[in-house]
């Protein structure tokens, strides 16, 4: 397995849908990351196709 970017409880923002708001990595192998975004809920991103944005809580 592929070591992704990022780790279960890092936040960040997808750059194409900023509406969906800030989101929690849940899980992340290799590209496919599952983010719990506030407004669109669980999503899976394949960072090969999104680069996510590491984001900083308020």
């Amino acid at each position: 397995m592929d070591r992704s970017d990022f780790a279960p409880g890092d936040y960040v923002r997808h750059p194409r849908q900023p509406d969906w708001g800030l989101g929690q990595v849940q899980s992340a192998i290799g590209n496919r990351v599952t983010v719990m975004f506030e407004h669109a809920g669980k999503v899976l991103v394949d960072t090969a196709v999104v680069a996510l944005e590491p984001a900083e809580v308020d």
